[in-house]
């Protein structure tokens, strides 16, 4: 079914902003992009879901690998002793050396979760063939690999804006009408705001046209 969403401003990257803005999706794919008015007058049938804030492009997390490579991340049930933070460092090469490998695949899922949370869509690798909970846990969440970035010191950040790019530095690219349904929706009125205070703000996140994170 072909669904719009609309939100105070959308942000496209690459093109102008879009002031009470929508986009139509069809599948995977980004069939519309525009003012909500034209894009519900050329799909009248649609299903609307509206958003609060700032529709913008899907982010990259460019620091995937040591995320769920080197970090663990606490099952809820583990916030009390271990916080709910990623664990990096010490702390999570004292875990590794007794975790067994249904926590570890424990711990890769969530972090995916976490991913998706802050608006994630795309992640860079590179990830070990060899090592296929991974490997499947990545397919499985639909999360599209992009090359990796230039390595980075210090440890990793679940919000992607942590790095100190602005939207077009972290997003994975435009949106444009006919490419993938990638974007995220954030409770913030504007790019500064979003800067500011992080990726936290995601209340969805639309992979491949799948609402695959709504805030609750």
């Amino acid at each position: 079914m072909l669904t719009i969403h609309a939100a105070p401003l959308v942000l496209p990257v690459g093109a102008a902003a879009v002031a009470d803005g929508a986009v139509a999706v069809d599948g995977d794919r980004i069939a519309a992009l525009g003012p909500y008015e034209e894009v519900a007058a050329a799909y009248p049938a649609a299903r609307v879901r509206r958003w609060p804030g700032l529709l913008t492009p899907g982010l990259r997390q460019d620091r995937a690998r040591e995320l769920l490579t080197r970090c663990y991340h606490p099952d809820p049930r583990e916030a009390g002793e271990l916080g709910e933070l990623p664990l990096w460092g010490e702390e999570a090469e004292r875990l590794a050396a007794t975790m067994d490998a249904t926590r570890r695949a424990g711990s890769v899922r969530r972090g995916l979760q976490r991913m998706l949370r802050h608006g994630t869509t795309h992640v860079a690798g590179p990830f070990d063939a060899d090592d296929p909970a991974l490997c499947t846990a990545l397919s499985r969440s639909g999360l599209v690999l992009v090359p990796p970035p230039p390595v980075r010191d210090g440890p990793p950040d679940l919000d992607p804006f942590a790095a100190g790019g602005d939207l077009a530095a972290t997003v994975h690219g435009p949106l444009t009408v006919g490419g993938r349904a990638d974007f995220a929706v954030f409770d913030v009125p504007d790019e500064a705001a979003l800067r500011a205070g992080g990726a936290g703000a995601c209340v969805a996140t639309v992979l491949g046209g799948r609402l695959v994170h709504r805030a609750r």
